[in-house]
């Protein structure tokens, strides 16, 4: 090539550049002119990924650099998953070892008491987000988990075993809230639904390994505490590996610490993308990211309406009755002579499957069409138990429609409605309330999530189960509406993107 050529062809490069950074900087002022409205028309609009228009041809980053954070960071959810089902084989075995066998009430209190710990540290997850960032809050969701499932391994009374699962509790709220919003801002834009629906998926992976290690403890003595032992493992390996996990660059630039930040997205995404992605972060900076976020901000002025949506799709998720069935299947699959043991495993597989189906179509169908169909899916899913509960079907015939009715419920449930709400909200939320405006909106599925369990069994024996599933079919078709009105599609956006295009200037 002759240096004339070569001129050219540095020319030709030079002037392609500086015509891609003037298209975004007039894409980025055409945000700022419109209205809320038009911003959510421009941003549906939009047809451009973030690697293959704003990457300088050089397409998308490897996902594999950003896989093992993102499984390490997975393992928050598995012990999630673990602890919320480590108790059902076992409480039974529990309760003869510790002398209240007889006492219906404690047996009630080792479940929710777990539940009540979870809603205060999920209240607490954002302050501890932003105050220490993302590697150290799954620490500290680890060390309380390791202390808790210590503690109820080894005691010898009641209260020793509540006071194990309010530290086990305390570790489950901070986990979920942090876990979302770590894998949504360390995952390239084209993979952040698949990489968010990891996070479901070890969840029930959690649930699903609680119950197979739990099925020896009707037989050997003393077998559960083996149970609460297995489970500080995962959580050692959590705390350890985060050491060498990567901090979250959006955490740090928003913190001031530029430098740090462009080293971290050079180790998950490659030194090829480390200048786009920090301008990408500087397109949505407001000169505000350094100020304290008062609480009273997340429920007035422009970010409510990201926050109102947040906590009705996560209290709608729970008004469906999800949470019902997974606590209490048992129960209604005895009732048809069904064992317990197999209509969990049932149940599990039901909610794996749709899981990985989920993982499959998140980046390929988007967020919203899964939303939508979970929820129209559980609907007609509760109608057949509707329908199996009535005087319209009898013997195999009800057998059939309630049990496979409340098995569709679970598979609809797993692909939409389980792993969308918290990745949603992680995209959704602005950077700069992101951490408090999702423990705020876990809180409220944690509020709902314990009285829809408190309540259960009661109202299905005051009004029966024809009135109860009907009423938990009509929430998910509500959902369907909600959905359908307020929520916009982010597959393939970056965060910085979406942020841009929802929320209007000041």
């Amino acid at each position: 090539m002759s240096a004339a050529e070569h001129y050219l062809s540095d020319f030709r490069q030079g002037f392609y550049n500086f015509a891609m950074r003037g298209r975004h900087l007039d894409a980025y002022s055409a945000y700022k002119r419109v209205a809320s409205k038009d911003h959510i028309n421009a941003f549906d609009r939009e047809e451009s990924s973030v690697g293959l228009v704003n990457a300088k041809g050089i397409g998308n980053p490897s996902w594999r650099r950003s896989l093992p954070h993102m499984l390490v960071a997975t393992l928050s959810s598995f012990l999630f998953g673990y602890h919320l089902g480590v108790v059902n084989e076992t409480l039974d075995s529990i309760s003869m070892d510790l002398g209240f066998s007889g006492n219906p009430l404690a047996k009630g209190l080792v479940v929710s008491t777990c539940l009540g710990a979870a809603f205060f540290g999920s209240i607490f997850s954002g302050w501890i987000l932003d105050g220490v960032g993302h590697r150290r809050a799954f620490q500290l969701c680890a060390l309380p988990m390791i202390i808790g499932a210590s503690m109820s391994a080894t005691t010898k009374s009641l209260w020793g075993m509540l006071l194990g699962r309010i530290f086990v509790g305390t570790g489950m709220g901070i986990g979920p809230p942090v876990a979302a919003i770590y894998v949504s801002e360390i995952s390239p834009a084209f993979v952040r639904g698949t990489f968010g629906s990891f996070t479901q998926i070890a969840t029930c992976l959690g649930l699903m390994g609680s119950l197979f290690i739990g099925l020896p403890a009707k037989d050997i003595v003393g077998w559960w505490r083996v149970c609460f032992w297995v489970s500080t493992v995962p959580a050692a390996v959590l705390a350890v590996c985060m050491e060498f996990c990567a901090e979250s660059p959006q955490w740090l630039f928003k913190r001031g610490r530029g430098t740090e930040a462009e080293a971290e997205f050079e180790k998950l995404l490659g030194a090829a993308h480390v200048k786009f992605a920090i301008a990408e972060l500087s397109k949505s900076d407001r000169g505000d990211e350094l100020e304290a976020v008062k609480f009273s901000e997340l429920f007035y002025g422009r970010h409510f309406k990201m926050v109102f949506i947040g906590s009705t799709i996560f209290a709608l998720q729970q008004l469906s009755g999800i949470n019902a069935v997974f606590y209490f299947s048992s129960t209604v699959f005895k009732s048809f002579g069904v064992p317990s043991d197999l209509a969990n495993i049932c149940v599990g597989i039901a909610n794996l499957s749709g899981s990985v189906v989920a993982m499959i179509l998140m980046d390929k169908l988007g967020r919203k069409v899964l939303l939508l169909g979970s929820f129209s899916g559980m609907a007609v899913a509760m109608g057949l138990q509707v329908i199996g509960a009535s005087s319209y079907a009898s013997g195999s015939g009800a057998l059939s429609l309630s049990v496979g009715g409340m098995l569709l419920f679970v598979l609809m449930f797993s692909l939409g409605a389980g792993p969308v709400p918290s990745l949603l909200l992680s995209e959704i939320l602005p950077g700069r309330i992101r951490a408090k405006a999702m423990s705020v909106c876990m809180a409220v599925h944690w509020v709902i999530n314990f009285f829809v369990g408190l309540l259960f069994l009661p109202l299905l024996e005051q009004i029966g189960p024809i009135v109860l599933y009907t009423i938990f079919a009509t929430f998910c078709l509500l959902a369907v509406i909600f959905v359908k009105r307020n929520v916009v599609e982010t597959k393939g956006k970056s965060l910085q993107e979406i942020e841009i295009a929802l929320i209007p200037p000041q």
